[in-house]
């Protein structure tokens, strides 16, 4: 019965990891297209040569879910990873 109730926190633990990245992410994406529809004139801002705030913006967007993936990968590997080893090998046991 306690490594079901291990288990139960462990799978809380995760969603609430991957919820919370989730939501950053969507406040990010959502953030960014209301700056589009909203403050067209600053997205439209050049930076430089052939470069507006709104390109540089979209790639940070693209950048920002690659590294939120990257935070949930570490985090499953070190903590959900092992943890669900260890109770599998309690449960064979």
């Amino acid at each position: 019965m306690a490594d079901q109730s291990e288990l139960h926190k462990l799978l809380r633990q995760r969603s609430v990891v991957a919820t919370s990245l989730s939501l950053v992410v969507i406040l990010i994406y959502f953030g960014f297209i209301l700056l589009i529809a909203f403050n067209r004139p600053l997205m439209s801002t050049k930076l430089a040569d052939g470069l507006s705030l709104g390109i540089l913006l979209g790639a940070l967007v693209i950048i920002a879910s690659w590294a939120l993936t990257y935070v949930y990968v570490r985090w499953a590997n070190a903590h959900f990873d092992a943890a669900v080893r260890r109770l599998d090998g309690r449960s064979r046991s």
